[in-house]
């Protein structure tokens, strides 16, 4: 049983407290034996001044403190400390970001906004970061090359903060699928993890960049790492934001190319799953699926420390005890 924080070791004891309310009632009701009788007490009610007529009062409450706090002391409040240690679930995971400048392409949306690709993504991505709050995940982002957004971290806050920070034109345009592969492989290699996992989300073919994409696939197997492939936007043409001479946004559809096969072959050789995502809905939806198959275990250990606080009930209820007694046998002395 807990009271305000506090454990009782045996509340059952509780159940005594309600005596001091009846013995209270029952004292005030009936009083004690007379020690003189007297025809009358009217004679009597001159004798003691009006301060001393409350000691008994004073006097009882403290002996009613005393009882209750010795019943507390019996019951054992205790105080409670819980350690809560979460170990790691044994999922490494880097999500490799396509940021080339087709990533502009307007063809997705948010609520009932038009929305660019790269927003969507960013957005979806951070669901799914927040979803598995126990796996170490880390992000690279690449266009004509790729470069480290975050290594490998349990400090999900701060990942999504170097998140928010990715945009269009940080490196030279291009789509380094190969090479962005590569890196995060290179970043999984070395880690003692159950499962290494490779997210690739793009929306292009490969065209920069010194490694192909199955080489690079191929030596992610080697090191034991699953590749999931997802294939972003519309093909064949898409919305861009433009500029007109008089400042105002207009779009204009541009074609845009995707090589399904390559993603298709990159998954397949990395024994993961190829996707493909032409609205808002159908990513998330991807991401829900990924999130059930590469499903986390966490071990959590819970210990709890106990401190007996009964020893300060104990003190109090004594304290109170020989408080009353000491005041009966000597200021507050009752005849006869």
């Amino acid at each position: 049983m807990t009271l305000f924080g506090i454990t009782i070791a045996c509340p059952w004891v509780l159940l005594l407290l309600a005596l001091v309310p009846v013995i209270a009632f029952l004292r005030g009701r009936f009083g004690g034996t007379a020690g003189v009788t007297f025809s009358s007490t009217g004679s009597l009610l001159r004798l003691g001044m009006r301060r001393r007529s409350r000691a008994g009062a004073f006097l009882a409450a403290l002996s009613y403190l005393a009882l209750s706090s010795l019943i507390v002391a019996l019951a054992r409040p205790q105080l409670g400390s819980e350690i809560t240690r979460v170990q790691a679930s044994g999922v490494d995971i880097m999500l490799l970001l396509d940021v080339s400048r087709s990533m502009l392409a307007e063809d997705f949306s948010i609520g009932a906004s038009r929305a660019s690709r790269i927003e969507v993504l960013k957005k979806v991505t951070e669901q799914f970061i927040r979803k598995r709050p126990n796996d170490r995940i880390g992000i690279i982002a690449f266009a004509g090359r790729p470069y480290l957004v975050s290594p490998l971290t349990l400090d999900h806050d701060w990942l999504i903060q170097n998140l928010d920070r990715i945009q269009i034109g940080l490196v030279e345009d291009g789509t380094a699928i190969g090479s962005a592969i590569a890196s995060g492989a290179s970043r999984l290699k070395d880690k003692e993890a159950k499962t290494k996992l490779l997210v690739l989300l793009t929306d292009g073919d490969n065209n920069a960049g010194k490694v192909m994409p199955l080489t690079a696939a191929e030596a992610a197997k080697a090191l034991g790492i699953r590749i999931y492939t997802v294939g972003i936007g519309t093909n064949g043409e898409a919305p861009f934001p433009f500029t007109d001479p008089f400042g105002r946004t207009v779009y204009r559809n541009v074609p845009v190319e995707f090589s399904e096969k390559t993603v298709q072959e990159i998954a397949k050789t990395a024994n993961g799953v190829a996707y493909w995502a032409n609205d808002t809905r159908s990513l998330e939806k991807i991401f829900g699926e990924i999130d059930k198959l590469e499903k986390s275990k966490v071990e959590v250990e819970k210990i709890v420390n106990y401190r007996d606080l009964f020893p300060w009930f104990l003190v109090a209820g004594l304290a109170c005890l020989g408080l009353e007694i000491l005041l009966s046998q000597t200021l507050w002395r009752r005849l006869p």
